[in-house]
């Protein structure tokens, strides 16, 4: 899949675009960062899968004291459903605001492990 990250900055009337390739990132590095977290953080992904529906906040704490007890201080595994993804861009657009709508844009594309800089029309 591909995607896009934008950054805006209205007060400054910037804009930086990072458009590529997105891969899921391999389970050795996920499993890596998620035991580089604090242990509380580690409790609470086996606790909650992030931005399911739940009923309540007891019904979270308590699924968090559950994953305390059932792990008692020792390690915690990764749970199936956590991981991360990379973006590995393709292109960068630079937007810059100007009067009467002459903005500047720089696109760089990378083609054969090269990078090729382009002006855009606004």
């Amino acid at each position: 899949p591909i995607a896009s990250l934008l950054f805006f900055w209205k007060e400054l009337e910037r804009q930086v675009r990072l458009t590529g390739k997105v891969e899921k990132i391999f389970q050795k590095k996920s499993e890596e960062y998620f035991q580089s977290r604090p242990y509380d953080s580690q409790l609470g992904a086996v606790a909650s899968r992030q931005s399911s529906i739940i009923p309540s906040r007891k019904y979270l704490e308590q699924k968090f004291e559950e994953a305390k007890a059932k792990y008692k201080g020792g390690k915690i595994p990764l749970p199936s459903f956590w991981g991360g993804y990379i973006l590995r861009p393709f292109e960068f657009e630079f937007w810059q605001g100007r009067e009467s709508r002459l903005h500047d844009r720089l696109s760089y594309i990378k083609e054969n492990n090269n990078w090729k800089i382009v002006r855009l029309a606004p």
